[in-house]
């Protein structure tokens, strides 16, 4: 079952439009056996007749025979009503609008009151028409005929819609879509475009016509690497692609995490080695070197029962928001956004849905947060656009919540579904898949330029090297980096252990703390104002050395903050404080020296008085998270000690720290 795909994958696709049709026969033979009860609109038999065997042609997917037999039968009574109903939403479920539109209305005219619904269908064929007059008008006509809860809340969005889009094709958005190439796109369908922070790796998935059972293709990650004029290489297949789906991935900024989904096959199993709990699951795989490894399931409470898809990883690794939905016969219901945390103990925290202005009570899809963290662009047919899917941005608020969504805007979004869209991490590019006139075939991925109001927060690249300070072999280490202004962690990443390299994305016009720690190793401790230098091109680099940990072993502490000539820790310092209590409960038998360092402004006692005491604090702080006293010393130097010279600001400003030396 194809689950994890777009809902315009067009096999499924399909089998949604055979079911719509079920439905919608489903209440016309429930109009059928009223009208019996109290005789058909027709009293002509021979009509009567062809119209019932209509039915049964549909119900047994014999179009053209039903669609003939239905004509016949206007053909024979022209005021039976019946009939005309019927073939409207045959034209309709055959993507044949404007038959359908005028079918409709002509039965409309002959029996206005006769299938209140008709109105309603009428009204969504008009609107994707961009007739907005005449579909504002049988909207209307629908809320006086109807209490149906459900379906007025679908019309009362159609108007609000015909409202909008009534504006937004008079005052189109900046779009010139351009199709990435014979290198990415085929005969075959390609869609859901992720790509690293530095736009050199984009991972796509592509419905592979392979003959595998039971419908004769399935789902695969296919990866491509930008060459040197800046074009697209030859797509190749991920490697660890199983016979079975997966698909919908989010890759980590320096691309060497992998989330995806892979969905059950027809007897529930996932494939080798793959574990699943329910219909369509999240898993996990990590790239080391150039390897990657078997993929985890994420397990509870991320999966569930449920269905899981469309993973999207925020910047900072910790972040995975993702839609959940419910298996039912007619495709996956209630799709909507959750969110859930990566907590220090490595499980992932309850999933959160997002609030109102994000979910709704129809469809929402195809997630991503963007590299800033504060810009989520997804799809949704539940708040005002053009028809079908629309793709939306909103962003959060001061307060951690988010705003209002924003529709995209014509031509962007359209009254077909729009899905599948990806904002690179310097917020220039948008990928997005389509099928428009013009392409290898199916759906194609395409770029366009992002106009600049709907452009996420801009980010600045920083890539770093980690590794052994003595030997200058390459180290695996967890680095975390903290918006000093307000001390919360704004992103993180694992250095590669073959190269001890990592890739990370920050907004730019802020200071932030880098905190490096491996095992075996004191931890490295850094800040550094990124102010856009970084670009995709041309990064902000930074070496990482890590201090072996061993007796003597000194290492400054630049994130330990104090109030100007005072030992007042300020709460900025929490962060690096935090790190320092970790390395010592995983390392029981650690004893160190805290010293305080001041520069020369200032006489020597004063001096030496302010640095014992900051020592001082630093050690009562560790010792309210449960440290022994035995293992801290804490001692203050003044300014006998310094780094470098005193005569300049950056001097001063070096020389004032917290040291620590393993005892």
């Amino acid at each position: 079952m194809i689950n994890a795909m777009p809902a315009w994958n067009a096999e499924r696709m399909k089998r949604l439009a055979w079911i719509a049709l079920l439905i919608a026969l489903c209440g016309l033979l429930a109009l059928s056996v009223q009208a019996q009860s109290r005789r058909y609109s027709s009293q002509d038999g021979k009509a009567i007749k062809l119209y019932e065997q209509a039915l049964e042609n549909m119900r047994q997917q014999k179009w053209q025979a039903a669609e003939s037999d239905l004509k016949r039968a206007i053909g024979l009574d022209e005021r039976f009503v019946e009939p005309r109903f019927a073939l409207a939403e045959l034209y309709a479920d055959q993507g044949r609008s404007a038959q359908a539109i005028t079918a409709y209305r002509e039965a409309l005219a002959l029996s206005p009151r006769f299938f209140p619904n008709a109105y309603l269908h009428l009204a969504e064929l008009e609107f994707r028409d961009q007739q907005y007059t005449a579909a504002e008008q049988h909207y209307g006509e629908f809320m006086k005929l109807s209490d149906d809860a459900v379906r007025r809340a679908r019309a009362e969005l159609g108007m609000r819609s015909c409202a909008f889009a009534r504006e937004a094709v008079k005052n189109p958005v900046p779009f010139e879509p351009r199709n990435l190439g014979p290198g990415v796109n085929t005969k075959q369908g390609e869609y859901y475009p992720c790509v690293t922070a530095d736009d050199q790796l984009l991972l796509f998935t592509r419905d592979v016509h392979d003959g595998t059972p039971p419908y004769g293709h399935q789902e695969d990650f296919f990866m491509s690497y930008r060459d040197a004029q800046g074009q697209w290489g030859k797509a190749l297949p991920w490697p660890l692609n199983l016979k079975m789906n997966e698909g919908a991935g989010t890759l980590s900024p320096d691309g060497r995490f992998l989330i995806f989904t892979a969905c059950s096959m027809a007897d529930g199993t996932y494939g080798a080695g793959r574990k699943g709990l329910g219909s369509c699951d999240l898993f996990i795989s990590r790239r080391v070197g150039e390897r990657w490894s078997p993929p985890e399931n994420l397990g509870p409470p991320v999966n569930s029962r449920a269905w899981e898809s469309q993973p999207s990883l925020g910047s900072d690794g910790r972040t995975l928001y993702f839609i959940r939905g419910m298996q039912a016969m007619d495709g996956i219901k209630g799709m909507d956004i959750f969110m859930s945390r990566l907590q220090d103990d490595g499980s992932w925290s309850k999933p959160e849905r997002l609030g109102e202005h994000i979910n709704t009570s129809f469809q929402e899809e195809s997630v991503q947060i963007h590299p800033d963290g504060r810009t989520l662009f997804f799809s949704s047919n539940g708040h005002p656009g053009m028809g079908g899917l629309d793709i939306f941005v909103s962003r959060m608020q001061d307060d951690g919540t988010w705003g209002q969504a924003e529709n995209l805007g014509y031509p962007i979004n359209t009254g077909a579904d729009e899905n599948s869209l990806v904002v690179s991490a310097d917020g220039l590019l948008a990928y997005f898949a389509s099928d428009r006139p013009g392409g290898q075939g199916d759906l194609d991925l395409y770029s366009f330029a992002l106009y600049e109001q709907a452009r996420p927060v801009p980010v600045s690249f920083v890539k770093g090297r980690v590794f052994d300070k003595e030997s200058r072999d390459p180290l695996e280490a967890d680095v975390m980096l903290f918006d000093l202004s307000t001390g919360k962690m704004a992103t993180a990443a694992y250095s590669d252990p073959r190269s001890g390299e990592f890739l990370v994305c920050l907004p730019t016009g802020r200071t932030y703390a880098l905190n490096a720690g491996t095992e075996g190793y004191l931890f490295f401790s850094q800040n550094y104002d990124v102010q856009g230098s970084g670009t995709a091109v041309k990064p902000f680099t930074l070496d990482v050395p890590m201090e072996p940990l061993k007796a003597g072993a000194t290492i400054a502490l630049r994130n330990i903050f104090f109030a100007t000539g005072s030992a007042a820790l300020l709460p900025t310092s929490n962060a690096e404080l935090d790190q320092l209590s970790r390395l010592l409960f995983v390392n029981p038998t650690l004893r160190l020296e805290l010293s305080g360092h001041t520069d020369n402004v200032g006489d020597d006692a004063s001096n030496q008085k302010l640095s014992d005491q900051r020592a001082n604090a630093v050690r009562d702080y560790l010792l309210g998270k449960g440290i022994e006293a035995a293992r801290l010393v804490a001692k203050g130097y003044g300014e006998s000690r310094p780094m470098t010279t005193n005569d300049t600001e950056e001097g001063r400003a070096l020389n004032r720290r917290t040291e620590i030396t393993v005892l």
